[in-house]
This record gives structure tokens, sequence and C-alpha cells, in this order.
């Protein structure tokens, strides 16, 4: 039976990774597509392409998440199962709204949820939380906005004498490259999540004698993630991509360099981002360098209630299931 939940695990936590895919394409891609610098479907694919790529960087995230949210010697294999249940439907809800909430955010409360109903507050690893989630989540959308901010008011500055039909076609390609980074850097952050759950659920099981990333968990998260980033995530790119502001090419390129950039250092130091969190800072910076009220502040607002949500209703979400999967499993 241990057996046979540990692989249930599994396919859902790829399962899991596949919506983060489809649910974060909007990360990458929106301003490009918005701006007319990439066509949908050839955006997602190099979005695709480049989240595969990024899932091979390092296993800090993945550490993080593994063993430093939840205590280890207390989670099984039931925990995981519950803790992916609670991210999957949070994830499925706010995708079908077109609310580009955090899908790490809902892994995260997912696995507190579990861990509170099982062994209540001694099961979650409250310090972890707050330094490695909470306080990122604030610091990292704030980062996001000003350094974008600042670039595009560079950008105005270098290249105020060039005509506006010449600096588009640059900064549409340009896009290409910023489009990448920031898809790139989504895989290298989103995709060890993934992976850190799966080396979670095999140490509980007994599968590894110790914590680490095993090769075979590496491709798998990077596969899934690239598949779902390919089927694309629709309703939530034409929220971030159209509804905050009308984007330009120039925009699109700040904002998406400001977003890679942040995302980039996070993962270096182990710190699991909302990629959406850091692209939406990073789309508003860009676009308060035109007037305040180029934004649409009341979609934004609303971008921010998903936000405030999304840890706790995963977590509710995850205890609930957590008793049913203890009695049938």
């Amino acid at each position: 039976m241990n057996d046979a939940l540990l692989v249930v695990v599994i396919v859902v936590a790829l399962g899991f990774d596949f919506t983060n895919g489809f649910h974060d394409t909007a990360n990458a891609v929106a301003t490009s597509v918005s701006t007319r610098a990439l066509s949908p479907r050839v955006a997602v694919l190099i979005a695709a392409v480049a989240n595969l790529a990024g899932a091979f960087v390092t296993t800090a995230v993945a550490k993080t998440v593994g063993k430093g949210i939840i205590d280890t010697g207390l989670a099984n294999t039931k925990t995981v199962l519950a803790a992916l249940i609670g991210a999957i439907a949070w994830n499925l809800l706010t995708w079908w709204l077109g609310l580009p909430s955090s899908s790490s955010h809902a892994l995260i409360g997912g696995l507190v949820g579990a861990a509170m109903a099982q062994s209540w507050t001694k099961g979650v690893q409250w310090h972890g939380v707050a330094h490695k989630v909470v306080i990122p989540a604030f610091v990292a959308p704030t980062l996001a906005f000003g350094v974008a901010f600042v670039l595009l008011v560079l950008i105005y500055w270098i290249f105020q004498r060039m005509s506006s039909s010449a600096a588009n076609r640059t900064f549409r390609i340009g896009q290409l490259a910023s489009g990448t980074f920031m898809a790139y850097t989504h895989g290298a952050n989103d995709a060890q999540k993934t992976m850190g759950v799966i080396a979670l659920a095999l140490f509980a099981n007994g599968s590894i004698d110790h914590f680490y990333i095993p090769a075979w968990v590496k491709v798998a998260a990077g596969l899934a993630i690239a598949l779902g980033t390919y089927v694309g995530g629709w309703r939530i790119m034409r929220t971030l991509g159209q509804r905050l502001y009308k984007m330009e090419p120039e925009n699109g390129f700040a904002a998406q360099a400001a977003a890679g950039a942040t995302i980039y250092a996070a993962t270096k130091y182990g710190y699991p981002l909302s990629t959406t969190h850091v692209i939406s800072g990073a789309v508003l910076g860009a676009g308060a360098t035109q007037r305040l009220s180029a934004v649409r502040w009341g979609v934004a607002g609303n971008i921010v209630v998903a936000w405030m949500l999304t840890i706790p209703a995963a977590a509710a979400v995850a205890a609930a299931f957590y008793w049913p999967i203890q009695g049938i499993f």
C-alpha cells in the first residue's frame, strides 16, 4: 500500500507541475504577446523550452520546499498527497476565474494545511515559512517594481532620439531575449518546487535514505512544467498582458528583464518565489513610468486579493482532504 500511495503522490505531483506550467504561462509570455513581439503559439513554445532548460539550474529551491517548510520527521506520503490536492484545487479555481494567483504559494499553503491537520502547529517550520516565503513575497514584487521603473526610465533617456517605429522594432527583438530569460528563471524556480515535494515523498516513504533530488525527478518535473507551459494559460495571459495597462514593447522588455533578474537572484539563494507576484510587480513598475493613472489599479487590487487568499485557502482545502485520505489509505 505504501508503494502504491507513493506512485499516486508522484503522479499527482507531476499533475500539479503541469497545472503550474499552464497556470503560469502568462508570467513569461503575456507581455511579449500583448506587445505583438511574438505570436501566442511561438511565445508559448519558446517559454516551454526555456522552462525545461531552467529546471536543471540548481536544487536550492527544491531543498527549501522539501525540508524547509514542514517537519520531514513528522510528514508522510498522505501529508504530501493532501498538500498537492489543496494546491491543485486552488490552481484550477483561479485559472478558471482568470486570476494570476501564485502556484507556489498554493503549494506552500497546501503543505502547511496538511501538516497542521496531521500534527497541528509542530508539523510546520514557521521560521522557514516566514523567512523563505512570507518576507520574500513582499520584498520580491516591490524590488521588481523598482527595477522595472528605473530600467524603463533609463531606456527612455538613452533612446530618446530614436524614432518610435525603430524603437518598437528594437524592443520587440529585445523581448525575444527578455521573454526567454524570464521563462528560463521561471523554470528554475517553479519546477524545483515539485522536485522538492517528490523528494519529500520519497524520503517519507523510506525510498531514499537522506533528502536529495534524484536525477529522474529533475527530468520528470522539467518535462511536466514544460508540457503545461505549451498547453498555455490564455485566460490569465489576458489579465496580465492587457488588463493591467496597455503595454508597448519597451514596457514589456523592462518588465521581463526586471522580473527575470529578481527571480534568478532568489533562485540562487533558495527562495521559492511566486513568479506571478514578481512579474505583476514588474509590469506595474513599467506602467507607472507613464503615469499612475495608466495602470488599472482596480484589476491590480483584485490580483492582490487573490494573492492574500492563496496560502490560507489552499491550506484549508489541503486540511479538509487530509482526513479522507487518512481513511482511504
